[in-house]
């Protein structure tokens, strides 16, 4: 059963207490379907925890200035938009094959690909642990049961998810830590793991741009690639926006890059030979009952096209400030 802690419902009311100059980022709507995620009095985000979603996700994303920069579907149909892959929503985590379960294409109605198993899993938020809001930073954290419907609980995540109260940028944290509650296998699959589906209007397909820190760009080199980030740039009501995501260096070898100009933004510790069959070495993740596993990353929204060393300046600080 799902539990919001009395040390969470305390933060919000002592938030409520203190009056609107007390924190620059609040928590609020805790109604154990969802957390409003408020930075400098403006919407940034809802973080959707209800039971009648298959995996927790965080939608939509928005720019400092109140940008949209995911797409709305599935969670709302909007006149023109695309609505293929109805798992991709906003901000997610998942992954393609665990034990033999499906824990990316989670959704109901979301027909599995042939290369990944057609059980799927679901991702439950067992316990909203602390809800911390700030003057500068504010965090959520959350455990999430990934469970097989034959096998029980597969995984136990500890997400701690920490917003910034940058004043041009939206920036966010987020921290991983995985219990393995049997033995665990994360299969070599593409269908992975840190995701973001970018709003229509920033896709390759409508002009929008990937650009990895090696510089490479567009789809053909950036996908399937070794990088530390990735900045997937693009337009949103006639405004030049732009997200990175940073991968944490020692989170291990760098991750490969699922991203399409169809507008799926993710990236694989795990995946190997479906990116790069020629590739050495051997692909996927194992962990013994009980072990543990430790992944971070963050997440940039910024306005404008932000030149490579720009990003690789903020990539830098980023690396340097991780303890």
């Amino acid at each position: 059963m799902r539990q919001i802690t009395l040390v969470g419902w305390m933060a919000v009311a002592a938030l409520w207490m203190a009056g609107p100059a007390a924190a620059q980022v609040v928590f609020d709507d805790v109604d154990g379907d969802h957390v409003a995620i408020t930075i400098n009095g403006a919407p940034f985000s809802d973080f959707e925890i209800g039971k009648h979603y298959s995996k927790p996700f965080m939608a939509p994303l928005r720019t400092a200035n109140g940008l949209i920069v995911t797409r709305h579907y599935p969670q709302e149909m909007v006149e023109g938009e695309t609505r293929d892959h109805p798992h991709h929503r906003g901000f997610f985590i998942g992954y393609g094959d665990v034990n033999g379960v499906n824990f990316w294409e989670t959704e109901p109605e979301s027909k599995t690909s042939g290369e990944n198993p057609s059980v799927k899993g679901t991702l439950t938020v067992t316990k909203l642990v602390a809800l911390k809001p700030g003057k500068k930073s504010g965090s959520i954290q959350a455990l999430i049961e990934w469970a097989s419907p034959n096998k029980g609980p597969v995984l136990e995540e500890d997400r701690t998810m920490t917003f910034y109260a940058d004043k041009v940028v939206r920036t966010f944290d987020v921290d991983l830590t995985f219990t393995a509650k049997v033995d665990v296998k994360f299969a070599d699959t593409k269908e992975g793991f840190f995701a973001i589906r970018v709003a229509d209007s920033m896709t390759g397909k409508n002009g929008g741009l990937m650009t990895n820190a090696e510089g490479a760009q567009t789809e053909k080199n950036v996908w399937g690639k070794k990088s530390e980030w990735v900045d997937y740039d693009g337009t949103v009501e006639g405004q030049k926006v732009g997200i990175v995501i940073f991968n944490n260096p020692k989170n291990g070898p760098e991750p490969r890059w699922h991203s399409r100009d169809y507008g799926l933004f993710a990236l694989n510790p795990f995946g190997l030979k479906e990116f790069d069959p020629k590739a050495d070495g051997k692909g996927g993740k194992e962990m013994k009952a009980g072990e543990t596993m430790r992944l971070r990353y963050r997440v940039v929204i910024h306005p404008g096209d932000y030149p490579k060393k720009k990003i690789e300046d903020m990539y830098k600080d980023y690396v340097k400030k991780v303890k």
